[in-house]
């Protein structure tokens, strides 16, 4: 019996290795990784009513995401499938991007028109989940400033506030 792994381009929060470990076991970095010709926008309509990560192509070569790519058993897609409403918010992208040099076919998630709303804002710990992940793969200085200026609001749910807080600071640890 062969084990199949899969690679995943991470660009919001799951770029930070504990949230990602935490929806799927198996999952490892290999390396920072550059998304052409998108850009990122935190305008993803989110089942908490605030704004998640989202990348859209942008019909320019100049764009580009900064992102961390993730190896993780195939088996375990369904899990990320799941956390990431997939069919009910984001849908699957399959694209070749380089890796170290080298060609590597990556998924990701991207938001269908209907899903979008640029009036939305992200909660301050879903922002810091992406800035936090961000800093951990040492991602350019440039992309980590944009990220820290994104406006971003306070979670009206003081549980889910409360959780996701500990995450950051289990991160941070």
């Amino acid at each position: 019996m062969t084990t199949e792994y899969i690679n995943y381009f991470a660009y919001g929060s799951n770029l930070l290795p504990l949230r990602l470990s935490q929806r799927v076991a198996s999952s490892r970095s290999l390396g920072q990784a550059v998304l052409p010709g998108y850009r990122l926008a935190f305008h993803k309509k989110g089942a908490d009513a605030s704004a998640k990560c989202n990348v859209f192509q942008s019909g320019s070569g100049e764009h580009q995401v900064y992102g961390v790519v993730y190896q993780m058993l195939a088996s375990e897609r369904v899990l990320l499938d799941q956390a990431e409403s997939l069919g009910a918010g984001y849908d699957l992208v399959w694209q070749d991007i380089e890796l170290r040099g080298e060609p590597t076919r990556v998924f990701f998630y991207q938001a269908p028109a209907g899903y979008i709303d640029d009036s939305l804002l992200p909660y301050h710990w879903y922002k810091q989940l992406v800035v936090q992940g961000a800093r951990y793969h040492r991602l350019p200085e440039t992309w980590l400033a944009l990220l820290q200026q994104v406006e971003s609001r306070q979670d009206p749910d003081r549980e889910r506030d409360a959780l996701h807080q500990r995450i950051l600071e289990a991160a941070r640890g």
